[in-house]
């Protein structure tokens, strides 16, 4: 499902950008996005034997018979195995921009604190479905690395690094995709 907002005049229960970005405490804000739009954990496209049943599928040759579900055996004299669906641990890398740039603003709030809302809002649904989210703030270089965790505390240092104010001269894109990228390839 999709974040929307809106302004304040059209219908529905969704809260306008206006009174969200009036939130002064960023995790509160993202807490606020998450348990009123977001719901519900994702499930995974992979398929395993875990918890949660999916379906019956044929059973084939050098399936493990452990899975054979012997009571439709018993009605249909056919081999029957269960397949369930498997859920999965996400590493999540969030890039914030910290260059000047971002502290631009049209409206009552920079581009900056959009984005922090945004990256902070993202960071708690992810905590909240049991991933592991890390961060990188950068402008022309590096600023800050935090890895991808899921532990008690680690959300609060996420969010006190997202709160920093925007103060780089330029942006580079450059050093934090190849730092990442690093990251990603010793992780796997």
């Amino acid at each position: 499902m999709a974040l929307t907002l809106h302004s304040p005049e059209s219908s529905g229960s969704l809260i306008s950008p206006k009174a969200l970005m009036s939130i002064r405490n960023l995790e509160l804000r993202a807490r606020v996005v998450v348990e009123g739009f977001w719901n519900g954990l994702h499930r995974s496209p992979y398929h395993g034997f875990s918890v949660e049943f999916s379906e019956y599928r044929q059973y084939a040759e050098g399936d493990d018979p452990r899975y054979v579900d012997w009571r439709v055996f018993a009605r249909s004299d056919r081999y029957f195995i269960k397949k369930f669906e498997d859920e999965t641990n996400l590493r999540c890398y969030l890039l914030a921009d910290n260059s000047r740039s971002m502290g631009f603003s049209s409206l009552s709030y920079t581009k900056a604190e959009y984005a922090a809302t945004l990256a902070a809002t993202l960071a708690y649904f992810l905590y909240l479905q049991g991933d592991a989210v890390g961060l990188l703030t950068f402008d022309e270089q590096i600023r800050e690395y935090l890895p991808a965790r899921h532990r008690t505390g680690h959300l609060r240092h996420l969010m006190l690094a997202l709160e920093q104010p925007a103060v780089g001269r330029a942006t580079d894109l450059t050093s934090p995709l190849k730092r990442i990228i690093e990251v990603v390839r010793n992780a796997a």
